[in-house]
């Protein structure tokens, strides 16, 4: 039997820069709820100018290691009530806020760049 090998199609580095990393928590938006880590946005932002150099090691590390923390895949689920409804009764009434660490959706901005690239570069969306 032939084992199949694991390929980077993309040949995405696992390495993410202090630049992107700066770039991506800029992107955010302030007055967003807090995440599990209870860091707001807005105080991520200010603190980035003194830590942008460690969360580009840490997520460097996650992605060449391939392997996320238990504690960077959690998170809580708030259902909210969509406002003018008729019926509360439906599903459609509400709305899921999933409230997520604050790691997570920087490194999830970043995997969504890759994939919006290559979508483009591939011409994947045509």
């Amino acid at each position: 039997m032939e084992t199949i090998k694991e390929q980077n199609v993309l040949n995405i580095s696992p390495t993410i820069s202090t630049e992107e990393i700066s770039k991506l928590i800029r992107s955010l938006l302030n007055g967003k709820a807090l995440g599990l880590d209870s860091i707001l946005n807005k105080v991520l932002k200010v603190a980035a100018l003194v830590i942008v150099k460690d969360l580009a090691e840490v997520a460097s590390h996650y992605f060449a290691s391939k392997i996320i923390l238990e504690s960077l895949k959690e998170f809580i689920t708030v259902v909210l009530c969509k406002e003018g409804k008729k019926d509360y009764s439906l599903l459609g009434s509400y709305r899921l806020i999933a409230l997520k660490n604050m790691l997570v959706k920087v490194l999830e901005k970043h995997v969504a760049n890759i994939i919006s690239k290559a979508a483009e570069e591939y011409r994947l969306l045509l």
